[in-house]
């Protein structure tokens, strides 16, 4: 007799995470990354703003590797306060899907996103925050469910549209002191891996 059908880890015969494991994680790696950004402000701070020294200074070899510290400095503790709400929500939820994915999301905004900033910010400017891949995880989750062709995805990429629409729009308008760069670049670079890491339907497991 023989019987289609898919295994609980995909047809790998691995169990998958319970979404309570899934939620637990999520939250774990989230509180971890905004306690860095605070902690590396403080030695920021304490070191007379040494730091400030890894962000990104536009169309220069030598800031490349920046592209990726940039992501986790800030000017000032107010800076990062802005970003630790957004930043933890979303990329909370956006971490639900799958560790392993979420990493793979924010590796790829980050570098698209530093490499844009990198390209197109005036000259003589320093760019630091989080908040480009704050806006990359608004596009990756407002992108991600249409994409990947599932309801409760798409809902709650529609609930965050609707949170943080407005004030994503207004973060992509240049305006005096602001990275609108990083804002838009970030935007892009979520929505692109929303598509580039999207779910494929893995092979069903046949027994006979």
């Amino acid at each position: 007799m023989s019987w289609n059908g898919t295994a609980a880890g995909g047809g790998t015969g691995i169990p998958e995470w319970s979404r309570a494991d899934r939620a637990k994680a999520a939250a774990k790696l989230m509180a971890g990354w905004v306690a860095l950004l605070w902690a590396l402000e403080g030695l920021d701070l304490a070191t007379g703003h040494a730091l400030d020294a890894y962000g990104i200074v536009p169309r220069e070899t030598s800031e490349l590797p920046h592209l990726v510290s940039a992501a986790f400095l800030h000017f000032g503790f107010g800076h990062v306060a802005s970003n630790s709400v957004p930043l933890l929500v979303l990329g909370f939820l956006a971490a639900l899907g799958g560790i392993r994915r979420f990493l793979g999301v924010v590796a790829v905004i980050v570098v698209a996103d530093g490499l844009g900033v990198w390209l197109f910010s005036p000259s003589g400017t320093n760019t630091a925050g989080a908040s480009g891949v704050v806006f990359g995880l608004f596009g990756y989750l407002v992108v991600r469910g249409f994409v990947n062709r599932r309801p409760l995805e798409v809902l709650v990429g529609l609930a965050v549209a609707a949170l943080w629409g407005g004030s994503m729009i207004a973060g992509v308008v240049p305006q005096a002191g602001i990275s609108w760069q990083g804002h838009f670049f970030g935007l892009l670079a979520g929505a692109g891996a929303a598509f580039l890491l999207r779910r494929r339907p893995g092979p069903a497991a046949l027994e006979a």
